[in-house]
């Protein structure tokens, strides 16, 4: 084993933890969104439905998408009756 290979371990390692927190991050805030969602009381039923299953088939990106469209901007749902 050279010197090269004996200094990369510690940052490999590093990068995967850094990785595994990220990981654990982005799943607790895509859970936070789906509970959010089903407790959420919008003006049209079927748009909470449609929301959970964006949120869960698009998992992270249904998330941020939900958070920025309905909790951030429009909190009441963006369909009218």
């Amino acid at each position: 084993m050279g010197l090269a290979e004996v200094l990369f371990w510690p940052f490999a390692f590093a990068f995967v933890g850094v990785l595994a927190v990220f990981a654990i991050l982005f799943i607790i805030f895509w859970i936070w969104m789906i509970v959010d969602c089903a407790k959420r009381k919008f003006k049209n039923s079927a748009e909470k439905v449609i929301w959970i299953l964006v949120i869960v088939f698009l998992h992270w990106i249904g998330s941020v998408v939900y958070f920025i469209v309905v909790k951030m901007y429009n909190q009441k749902g963006i369909f009218k009756r």
